[in-house]
């Protein structure tokens, strides 16, 4: 039988995930300005989202800038803004079909194994939304990397790891844990057939010779 208690642990963590994923989307700190080199200027820190760049000025004002043609964006970001846009998708997705399979709901009718089931197949679609926020985040973490340590890169258009990202690391490791969860409490027991007594024939009171 599906545990109660291993269903809402999941849920909630799965829409804790959710809230991290949309904040981490759209957050505009996915790489902020490294300081490196000889000529470090600190008076103002840029920072570059999936969909602003901001600059970040030390008298505490921000002036963000959205990104004017998508064309014009590198493939990199591209990628990671449609796969978090999708793993927003589906983890709204997974959550709704949850919702229905769990115990303490009504949807899904009276059948205990079909409602496991229904909550399984949430837990799945979780699952697939928080692998294409996994897959998003390391493309965009090996990006950075690459271009701090290229040689060709000049030293003050050089980047590091902003807040955002590590709030949708938060958010995809919040996903697979409640979608695990929800996968798990499928229940392998099947609903057994009502068992009837067989009728007798009814006994003749009479005899005959």
């Amino acid at each position: 039988m599906a545990n109660k208690g291993m269903q809402l642990l999941g849920f909630f963590l799965a829409l804790l995930g959710l809230v991290g994923l949309i904040a981490g989307t759209i957050m505009p700190q996915w790489q902020m300005s490294a300081y490196v080199g000889d000529n470090i200027i600190t008076a103002v820190a840029m920072y570059q989202g999936l969909w602003m760049s901001c600059a970040f000025q030390s008298t505490g004002q921000m002036q963000c800038k959205v990104y004017d043609s998508m064309l014009q964006l590198n493939s990199a970001l591209q990628a990671t803004r449609a796969l978090m846009v999708i793993s927003i998708i589906l983890t709204v997705m997974g959550l709704g079909v949850a919702s229905m399979g769990m115990k303490c709901t009504n949807c899904g009718g009276d059948d205990k194994v079909k409602k496991s089931r229904i909550a399984m197949t949430g837990g799945i679609i979780l699952l697939l939304g928080a692998l294409c926020s996994i897959i998003a985040c390391s493309y965009f973490s090996y990006q950075i990397i690459r271009d701090f340590y290229s040689p060709f890169t000049p030293v003050n258009t050089k980047y590091e790891f902003g807040s955002a990202i590590f709030v949708a690391w938060a958010g995809t490791f919040l996903t697979v844990f409640g979608g695990g969860l929800l996968a798990a409490s499928c229940s392998k027991r099947q609903t057994s057939s009502p068992k009837y007594p067989k009728s007798r024939p009814p006994s003749s009171s009479k005899e005959y010779v």
